[in-house]
């Protein structure tokens, strides 16, 4: 029973861990440049692009729908790149809101075109992630990994935007042209994610790990690891309970984060309150030692 279960169960569980590793980083970015829905939005602005593949004839799983998906992400990272300024007369989030609105409308109406609409509606949200397979995973792996690494490698500047956005033209950088490229490879992580978990699942990714990662505490570092090993446990056992209960995977998974990031939240104060106990009590010795000398 339980090696039927296994042999069902791991590929998903990996593909799960591949969507912490991007996602969590991604998130911590996402929160700090205050544009908490541009994930969702950008889920949404694939779905639609997919949505149009599928009404031309394309299954969801083929190039041409991840291609659709990914021309309207690479559309909407153009859109979010040249609506920020250094002087912001309007929010971004009220512009992010503005196309995830319209993605979203635009997507009910191609999918009530197609046969099965609602089934495909449906499926966009909460995704298919059960059926993830072996070759399916070591592909997502690498391209996540690849964007990973383009990311570490401009660190400096995309954490500086991402924190410190006046700082970073003050000292000159070309603000624009680092924010295209971080909304082109999100939306590339984002349109490649929504096939497999769908938008809600997807947004949970970004949002729920780094969410954790500031409850705790800590530099970026400390949050980052945090948001893996949060967002690690909690695909675990959102799976484990979707295959104990018989449960939609996805739907499931976006579940056990809500609650998991409401325990943590709950319990983060008096752990922070601990550590703060902690630090003053080792203060306190020192300064007793310093004094005895």
């Amino acid at each position: 029973m339980l090696a039927d279960l296994f042999s069902l169960l791991w590929a998903p569980l990996l593909m799960c861990l591949v969507l912490t590793g991007i996602h969590a980083y991604l998130g911590i970015h996402v929160i700090a440049r205050e544009v908490i829905f541009v994930d969702i939005a950008m889920a949404q602005i694939a779905a639609m692009g997919a949505t149009a593949a599928f009404l031309a004839g394309f299954d969801l799983d083929s190039r041409a729908s991840w291609a659709g998906a990914l021309g309207c992400t690479l559309l909407g990272a153009v859109a979010l790149t040249f609506t920020r300024s250094r002087e912001r007369h309007v929010s971004q989030e009220a512009v992010i809101g503005v196309i995830y609105a319209v993605s979203a409308a635009a997507a009910g109406l191609l999918a009530d075109r197609a046969p099965h609409g609602a089934e495909h509606v449906r499926t966009m949200l909460v995704g298919s992630i059960l059926s993830a397979r072996p070759d399916e995973v070591a592909r997502v792996a690498v391209l996540y990994a690849s964007i990973g690494l383009v990311h570490w490698l401009c660190r400096k500047p995309l954490l500086l935007i991402s924190t410190n956005p006046a700082a970073a033209f003050d000292q000159g950088w070309r603000v624009r042209w680092w924010d295209l490229l971080f909304y082109s490879t999100f939306g590339l992580v984002v349109a490649s994610s929504v096939r497999i978990g769908g938008v809600l699942l997807v947004f949970s990714y970004l949002i729920v790990p780094s969410l954790a990662g500031i409850a705790l505490g800590g530099g970026i570092g400390s949050r980052l690891v945090i948001g893996w090993a949060f967002g690690s446990a909690v695909s675990v056992l959102g799976i484990m309970a979707s295959a104990a209960f018989d449960l939609p995977t996805g739907a499931t998974i976006v579940c056990a984060f809500g609650v998991a990031l409401a325990l943590l939240w709950g319990l983060a104060p008096a752990a922070r309150y601990r550590t703060a106990a902690a630090a003053a009590r080792g203060g306190a010795v020192a300064r007793d030692k310093r004094a005895a000398r």
